[in-house]
């Protein structure tokens, strides 16, 4: 089935079967192998992109109940080649990661938190990152980090993106998993 799908702000084609999820569609035809495949039953939000600008696990949705949405993925986070966004750095400086296996999805829905939340409280962000399971940090470098991140993105009054309708999505479009 051929599927047209907006990725990083870049139109993709592919010919997909329609039993293929995102993640794998992701990783195979796009080669966007930063989106980490964990344990492929939505429980440890390695796989998490941003559909829309609100995070998924791209494990339990098909590639072609992406079509018409917004995708990101960590490669889509970095200002420009090289560099880092807020968020990455952020995690970077304050020792955030450790093997590295969860942050993608721990910096995407970082990220969506703080596009939406200019001074999220601790409890705010453990709720926006308790999607995803990290089995190296125990958690308090990577709450560090989102602090960070928002403290810096507060000082430099860095306006913050409108996804979509009125939820943050495609007019009228909810967000559906597969199962």
């Amino acid at each position: 089935m051929k599927v047209d799908l907006r990725i990083n702000g870049a139109n993709h084609s592919a010919d997909i079967e329609p039993r293929k999820t995102l993640l794998d569609a992701l990783r195979e035809n796009f080669l966007l192998n930063g989106t980490h495949a964990g344990c492929e039953h939505g429980v440890c939000g390695a796989c998490t992109v941003l559909v829309d600008g609100e995070p998924v696990r791209s494990c339990l949705m098909f590639a072609v109940q992406a079509d018409g949405y917004e995708i990101t993925t960590i490669e889509g986070l970095a200002p420009a080649p090289g560099e880092l966004s807020v968020i990455q750095d952020a995690f970077c400086e304050t020792h955030g990661l450790q093997c590295g296996y969860c942050t993608p999805g721990m910096i995407l829905s970082a990220h969506a938190l703080l596009q939406h939340t200019v001074t999220p409280t601790r409890d705010d962000i453990v709720e926006a990152i308790s999607g995803n399971i990290c089995r190296c940090t125990g958690y308090g470098q990577i709450i560090e980090a989102v602090e960070f991140a928002a403290a810096r993105l507060r000082i430099a009054n860095t306006p913050r993106p409108h996804h979509g309708g009125p939820h943050g999505r495609a007019e009228g479009k909810p967000i559906v998993e597969a199962k």
